[in-house]
């Protein structure tokens, strides 16, 4: 039976501009803490840095001509802070004339552009300065909120102000396993609260000018052993600090008691001051949802080791499920419940996948091209969830598969490749994949076939 989604649905596909731009040194570009990072020994897999990354900067055309090749009517994808505002704070021209460039192409093409303020890329210079543990960053951020918007406002109808926070303050002032690869209880639970303060103060420059949204990374958390109070109090804890420690300052303008509790020894609250809560609650126009898997937690003894700041000896225990090339679970039930837990905890908003996607071991053929079966099949049990959301009442507006292209993958380098369409390092020529061939039809249908 086909599965048609509602008229107007969008269908894109998402990238990151550290990890598929390149050009590093170009054009005025400045460093950024993940320039600084990846070129830390032992830091990335393989020694890999994003110093070429997909060369999408180089390759715009090739790029726009992809994504009307696989029928995407909508685009995700971050500016780079670092290349539109230089060490003295002054404006890059050449940088803000790519995104003119990136835009105008899309526009030309009718994909609507979906553009992310934040995706980890903070200038070195500010980290040098405390990051995003200082709160300072917040008006920088805001600072250059009104360049990016002054510019391309008039063109972009959809922004987002960050991308998960979550991985931004506690994978990279926490776990240290992140840039700027800080291993800072303190410092990463004052960058939980200065991110969110940023977001609030670029929601508040952009005002009602267009529309704005946040984009978090959200998983649904359960006990190992539901009868176990060790197991359900550990899994309470991996929800507060990964999803409502976040979502509830946001869409209810409140912290949750219990998370305020679990971080108290860090001096959380220290940093919360006057006004900072209606900042950061004002209304929104739409949530983005990353979602990828899920937490399946224990406080006991055993599972692997996971790093919650400020849930110590809580570790994750395997399912049996079948895993992605990055080890982690299959769970597209779990996206259903993710955006029901939306649709009955929170109050109600359009929703975005702005993330969905998955790795696996690729083995492209002589002419690039790639037989994702694992892939396909990947993305369409999560679009089938997608649509028993929207079945279920949830306004979800539009879907981007992560990720258009075989890219920089953080930690892991180039090693592990997201892409619907193949990236060959060292050619970079870019081939449709099956699952973007497969994805392309989906799209132009509007409907998941039979």
């Amino acid at each position: 039976m086909t599965v048609a989604f509602p008229e107007g649905f969008l269908w894109g596909a998402a990238t990151a501009a550290y990890q598929v731009e390149g050009a590093a040194a170009e054009d005025g570009r400045c460093e950024s803490i993940w320039d600084v990072f990846s070129r830390q020994p032992g830091r990335i897999a393989n020694g890999d840095t994003g110093d070429v990354a997909a060369d999408h900067y180089h390759l715009l055309g090739a790029d726009l001509a992809l994504m009307s090749g696989l029928n995407l009517n909508a685009y995700r994808f971050s500016v780079s802070w670092p290349r539109i505002v230089d060490d003295d704070g002054a404006i890059n021209r050449k940088g803000l004339d790519f995104y003119e460039r990136l835009v105008d192409g899309l526009l030309e093409r009718g994909i609507r552009p979906f553009l992310t303020l934040y995706h980890w890329d903070l200038p070195q210079r500010l980290e040098n300065r405390g990051g995003w543990a200082d709160r300072d960053t917040a008006q920088h951020f805001a600072d250059y909120t009104q360049i990016a918007h002054e510019t391309l406002g008039d063109r972009v109808h959809d922004w987002t102000t960050l991308n998960e926070p979550y991985c931004a303050a506690l994978l990279g002032y926490g776990a240290g396993v992140h840039a700027p690869g800080r291993r800072e209880p303190r410092a990463a639970a004052a960058a939980v609260h200065h991110l969110l303060l940023a977001h609030g103060s670029a929601r508040s420059v952009i005002g009602d000018r267009n529309s704005v949204g946040i984009t978090l990374n959200l998983y649904p958390v359960d006990p190992a052993d539901p009868n176990d109070q060790v197991d359900v109090d550990a899994a309470r804890r991996v929800d507060g600090l990964q999803n409502r420690i976040f979502l509830d300052p946001v869409l209810r303008g409140a912290y949750p008691s219990d998370v305020l509790g679990d971080l108290e020894a860090l001096g959380f609250t220290d940093h919360i001051k006057p006004g900072d809560l209606e900042l950061i609650g004002a209304p929104l126009d739409t949530l983005g949802v990353n979602y990828y898997t899920g937490h399946h937690v224990t406080g006991r003894p055993g599972g692997h080791t996971a790093e919650w700041i400020g849930s110590e000896h809580v570790h994750a225990v395997p399912r049996g499920l079948p895993t992605t090339a990055m080890g982690w679970e299959e769970l597209p039930e779990g996206l259903f419940r993710v955006l029901n837990r939306l649709h009955t905890e929170y109050p109600r908003l359009p929703v975005h996948i702005t993330e969905n996607g998955a790795a696996y071991d690729d083995v492209p053929d002589a002419h690039g091209y790639v037989e994702d079966h694992a892939r396909r099949w990947y993305l369409e049990r999560h679009l089938r969830a997608v649509e028993t959301a929207i079945g279920a009442g949830v306004d979800v507006r539009g879907y981007f598969a992560w990720s258009l292209l075989d890219n920089f993958e953080w930690a892991e380098g180039y090693g592990k490749r997201f892409g619907v369409a193949h990236v060959d390092f060292d050619t970079f020529v870019r081939t449709p994949k099956l699952s973007g061939r497969w994805y392309a039809t989906v799209a132009r249908a509007n409907a998941l076939p039979e």
